[in-house]
């Protein structure tokens, strides 16, 4: 509650916080739109595989030519991390990519928030450990649902309650894991030739619709607060903000978790396609438990909707807003050398399954393809079977058939074990198996 005011000193000191963006994609436009809007946040270097994409997007969100003017645009990733910047913001989205950009960064010794939620769930527990001991912050992005979750997770548990389930929502169907991006405006109510004239990518829409961004998302959620993971994978009840307490409770106290302290993902449609009553698809929420009698009556006096005992209880944000909020990331590490939310352990992982019969030499396409979706896991299981990480299940020739519905292993599978992103993933395994 004190970042503007800290901003503010160092604006009157004239020591702005200078951030490098890498990626000027949507997330990236929208932390840049509130750039001018922040005084004492400078961003002098943008890096992109397209620096003029970059400098439109600027124009676009409204930066003045002065401001475009004394920006750096460039394809140099080196660029990040030179001179007076503090904070780097890692926006590509690609998992290897991301990677290396984390560490150029720790190793620099500057601040990383990782937008890049695919690098995160894929060694984020390694990358947050070599970050705390170079003594600089790695970050979850706010704006992004796992970071707001995370947040949640902390203000439940710093005020005394215990955390029953904490997750966000979205639109989701049983049939959707199956769907490919030739198949995808449909369910967005598009046609692919008004979503081709808006810019929109087809994959990348339809792995946040197949379960693959709910699987990443809430593997970076149980990595950062210690929450466990479903043991047979998310099972997205249908539910409303209102029915959260009732839902999203125990089995054995009448809701349909398998235990307390679990992450899970709520549907806003039913499962015949009837939309949820108040639904939570663009939120994040927290279900908590009474410690006592006293605080379940305070419940009721302050008018929180409880379950039929009264000692469930819920609390909700019913919208995100992506990159217009990162600027509390970048703050947060910057002046209170704070993370807001990091992974410091390996509880969930997000693996490719089979989203039809695959067969032997076919090329695995990633999360949003034709050929798998990511589903999540708990991570002891995912090492137990050797299942390949969704991160890794892109450009990779498969070696056997798989079944539609099976999980895809690494010895299914070509794959270089002497690609650095391949053996920076075994190290992060091989450091946290026995550490979760």
């Amino acid at each position: 509650m004190n970042l503007h005011h800290l901003l503010e000193k160092r604006r009157a000191a004239g020591q702005p916080v200078r951030v490098a963006l890498i990626g000027a994609g949507k997330f990236g436009s929208m932390f840049l739109s509130q750039v001018p809007h922040t005084p004492g946040l400078e961003v002098p270097v943008i890096v992109d595989l397209d620096p003029d994409r970059a400098r439109e997007a600027c124009r676009t969100v409204g930066w003045d030519a002065a401001r475009i003017a004394a920006t750096t645009f460039t394809k140099d990733g080196g660029a990040a991390t030179g001179g007076n910047i503090e904070v780097i913001v890692e926006a590509t989205g690609n998992p290897s990519v991301g990677i290396r950009h984390a560490r150029a960064a720790i190793a620099a010794g500057k601040h990383i928030v990782m937008v890049n939620v695919e690098a995160d769930v894929l060694a984020g527990p390694l990358l947050a450990d070599e970050a705390r001991k170079a003594g600089v912050v790695y970050s979850l992005a706010y704006g992004d649902q796992p970071a707001l979750t995370a947040e949640m997770v902390d203000w439940a548990r710093a005020t005394g309650f215990k955390v029953v389930a904490a997750g966000k929502g979205t639109k989701y169907l049983p049939i959707y894991h199956d769907v490919t991006p030739a198949g995808v405006w449909s369910h967005y109510g598009l046609t692919a030739a008004e979503a081709q004239s808006a810019g929109m990518n087809p994959q990348m829409f339809n792995s946040f619709l197949d379960g693959t961004k709910s699987a990443i998302e809430m593997a970076a959620i149980a990595n950062a607060t210690g929450l466990d993971v479903p043991s047979a994978g998310l099972l997205f009840p249908p539910c409303g903000v209102d029915d959260l307490p009732h839902i999203m409770r125990p089995h054995d106290k009448g809701g349909v978790l398998e235990k307390s302290g679990v992450v899970e993902v709520v549907s806003s449609l039913e499962r015949d396609g009837r939309p949820v009553f108040r639904d939570l698809r663009w939120g994040v929420y927290v279900v908590l438990e009474a410690p006592n009698d006293y605080a379940a009556d305070c419940f009721r006096q302050y008018g929180l909707k409880t379950d039929s005992s009264g000692r469930y209880a819920a609390m909700y944000k019913p919208y995100h807003l992506i990159g217009l909020e990162l600027n509390i990331s970048v703050l947060s590490a910057a002046l209170r050398n704070e993370p807001t939310g990091q992974p410091n352990g390996f509880r969930g992982d997000a693996v490719a399954v089979a989203k039809k019969n695959l067969r032997a030499g076919e090329m695995l396409d990633g999360e949003g393809g034709y050929t798998v979706w990511g589903k999540l896991m708990p991570a002891a299981d995912s090492l137990k079977v050797g299942a390949l990480p969704i991160g890794l299940a892109h450009r990779v020739k498969l070696t056997k058939d798989i079944a539609h519905g099976d999980v895809v292993r690494w010895s299914d599978v070509e794959i270089d074990a002497r690609d650095e992103t391949v053996v920076y993933r075994r190290a992060m395994e091989a450091k946290f198996a026995t550490a979760r």
